[in-house]
């Protein structure tokens, strides 16, 4: 049996606002997978201290940490939009700064890729093992992955997770818009536009409650549903 390669150079892009709690771990558990990596993160001009430590952790000696601050809050969309302006690996996966997803599961969403099978990988959370609750927040998913898959002739069974894998090229030509949330429909509806050949593959979620500081909320939806339609149509 052949091992699998490794990609010259891995680029994590971690848009952060308020993450002060758990950005620190994040970043241990990213370091902690053995592939050449830098890690950029933009901080969309957090008010916890998250801009404090994160320059802390830089002092610490992280020569593949890249930091980049916003001035002023714009959203996850613009975090990323930033980050990806300074990427320089073959490969390239979204971090989310809580600890929702498991850094752990790279190499699952690099395979495809990788073995040359796949554009763009998708971490599929209703696949593999996941935290059970928040039902509505479930149903919301179910219904965008659903509207997506009519939409673009496709079959998904989450468009809306925060775990993808993309070759460099195809993730720094989609000339992204979105300033909000609504970042992740837009990559998707993209994507599929540009006939890009995709994977999914099982990864493990460990979801947060509102309580635990998740932000996106059911206004958020509509506003994916409406990006959906927006690129699904434009010319």
């Amino acid at each position: 049996m052949t091992s699998m390669p490794n990609p010259k150079k891995l680029s994590v892009v971690i848009p952060v606002y308020n993450e002060c709690a758990t950005i620190q771990t994040v970043i241990a558990k990213v370091q902690a997978v053995n592939l050449p990596k830098e890690i950029i993160i933009v901080d969309d001009c957090s008010t916890d201290g998250t801009r404090e430590l994160l320059e802390q952790l830089k002092l610490q000696g992280a020569d593949n940490l890249i930091l980049h601050y916003h001035t002023k809050n714009q959203g996850k969309g613009a975090a990323l939009r930033t980050g990806l302006q300074f990427v320089t690996g073959d490969i390239v996966i979204i971090q989310d700064a809580d600890l929702e997803y498991d850094p752990q599961d790279y190499p699952v969403l690099l395979k495809p890729i990788l073995e040359k099978n796949a554009d763009v990988v998708y971490g599929s959370r209703f696949l593999g093992s996941h935290r059970v609750f928040m039902f509505w927040h479930y149903m919301g998913n179910k219904l965008l992955t659903l509207i997506t898959n009519l939409l673009f002739d496709t079959m998904l069974s989450d468009m809306e997770t925060g775990y993808k894998a993309f070759k460099a090229e195809v993730i720094k030509g989609l000339k992204l818009e979105s300033r909000s949330f609504s970042i992740e429909p837009e990559i998707t509806a993209k994507i599929f536009k540009k006939k890009y050949k995709v994977f999914e593959v099982p990864i493990s979620y460990d979801g947060r409650g509102y309580e635990e500081g998740k932000k996106i909320t059911w206004k958020d939806g509509f506003g994916a549903i409406y990006t959906l339609l927006k690129y699904r149509f434009k010319g």
